[in-house]
């Protein structure tokens, strides 16, 4: 398969370039060239192990053998507490797809211990090393360095905004005592994070002197190993000739990209939620046509904490009918005004195959209340966010919520909700007495360039 920029579709690159970059050179974002079909008939009734290796193979062409796919996968997923990774169960009137049986509790481990393993098998075979460099607001950073840590070859950085996490993820984060994991608080929000990466990959000088890599939501790997779920998922539904719709609580709108590739290589998904919470971008955007940046708010769901969605750009790219230069403009005027305004055409295509829901602090924990009264579960906050999307956009059929994070990792809003102690599954308990270990740094770019260069 060949991929290009989303700011350049004459340059073409193999998958060894889009998973090594993570971000093209132009700052535009990998997409394949042209997108295979899959029989999805011919999917079902496989084990998730055995539909991943079917559905990632065709994307990774000649990185590795499928024999190597196969190993790489089946190593991945044995440190996941389900045989079949994930976890399938009825909530209601809805269906809640359980994605954090993972090591460190968050959807992102699923997506994150293959590519821990693809790095591996990259640089044991290049005989290169590389610098990971990863900006998180919460999750994303505890599963990569799960990943990579203890890895030959490979050292990972990790920004995480300072006192901005919950003292779980950050926990998760920063106990480690592996020698190539570094932790680095900045002292801004995940944005400034962001930025801060995003900047040091356009600066060449920098980047390819270190040997940069990055692993965030934009990286390739991640949505095609993240698109292997809604597949699974739709297997196990009983009924399967209803409509089928998923609601994904998202701030970077990478697990819902999935969701729309999945649907674009033949799933049949009726409609996406883009479920957020007050920081709701994205909800504007698709309800009104306003994709215009506001000032971040700390809520009970810091993960969606987030005003530039970055992989949105793969979405405007579609709709801007994949002519590049279009793109480069709305992501200049993005850029230099903080805001686009997407026209009613445009609108319309972007509703045929999503919707979106906004909710605030006060719902999200009465969502969490009146879950755990009626089925005595327990939902995260960003999974509350996703379930009582449906009560919001009524749908009729198949109804799922992707469950992205256990409640153990949001104590204070588990407490706050229904006043009860959100445990850590006993394998993970002892982290919350561990030695913490990370620099709290200015949100300057020379300032953390010049800390991961003294640390290389």
């Amino acid at each position: 398969m060949e991929y290009i920029s989303t700011r350049n579709s004459k340059k073409v690159f193999e998958f060894r370039d889009v998973f090594v970059k993570g971000l093209a050179d132009d700052g535009g974002l990998f997409v394949p060239r042209s997108l295979h079909k899959v029989d999805v008939n011919e999917l079902k009734n496989l084990e998730y192990n055995e539909l991943a290796k079917k559905l990632i193979y065709p994307f990774i062409g000649s990185f590795m053998t499928e024999n190597d796919l196969g190993k790489i996968v089946d190593q991945s997923y044995s440190v996941f507490r389900k045989k079949n990774v994930v976890n399938f169960v009825k909530v209601g009137d809805r269906s809640v797809l359980e994605l954090f049986h993972g090591p460190t509790l968050a959807f992102k481990d699923i997506a994150m211990q293959l590519l821990g393993n693809f790095y591996e098998y990259y640089l044991n075979n290049q005989n290169e090393k590389l610098n990971i460099v990863v900006a998180t607001s919460g999750d994303t950073g505890a599963a990569a360095i799960d990943a990579i840590k203890g890895k030959k070859n490979v050292n990972i950085f990790v920004l995480h905004p300072h006192n901005k996490v919950s003292p779980v993820q950050r926990k998760l984060m920063t106990t480690g005592k592996d020698k190539n994991v570094f932790n680095i608080a900045i002292k801004g929000n995940f944005d400034d994070c962001q930025n801060l990466v995003k900047t040091m990959f356009a600066d060449k000088n920098f980047s390819s002197d270190i040997k940069m890599s990055g692993v965030n939501s934009i990286n390739w790997a991640r949505i095609i190993a993240q698109s292997v779920y809604y597949f699974y998922s739709y297997f196990l539904i009983e009924d399967n000739k209803q409509p089928i719709n998923f609601s994904v609580p998202t701030g970077n709108f990478g697990d819902v990209y999935a969701g729309y590739l999945a649907k674009k290589m033949g799933l049949p998904i009726n409609k996406l939620i883009v479920a957020t919470n007050q920081n709701d971008i994205l909800h504007r955007a698709i309800s009104k046509g306003s994709y215009e940046v506001e000032n971040v708010s700390e809520t009970l769901s810091p993960s969606m904490d987030i005003q530039v969605a970055s992989n949105f750009e793969r979405l405007l790219y579609d709709l801007n009918d994949c002519d590049d230069s279009q793109t480069i403009d709305v992501m200049k005027n993005i850029r230099e005004k903080g805001k686009y305004i997407i026209d009613q055409n445009k609108l319309d295509k972007i509703s045929i195959n999503f919707l979106s829901s906004r909710m605030s602090e006060e719902e999200v924990l009465k969502t969490i209340e009146e879950v755990y009264e009626k089925y005595n579960i327990v939902l995260d906050p960003h999974t509350a966010i996703g379930y009582g999307a449906f009560d919001k956009i009524n749908l009729n059929g198949n109804n799922i919520v992707l469950a992205t994070a256990h409640p153990s990792k949001f104590p204070d809003a588990i407490k706050k909700a229904i006043n009860l102690k959100a445990e850590l599954p006993k394998e993970l308990m002892f982290v919350m007495d561990e030695k913490e270990n990370y620099d709290i740094i200015e949100n300057n770019v020379e300032y953390v360039k010049q800390h991961i260069k003294e640390r290389i």
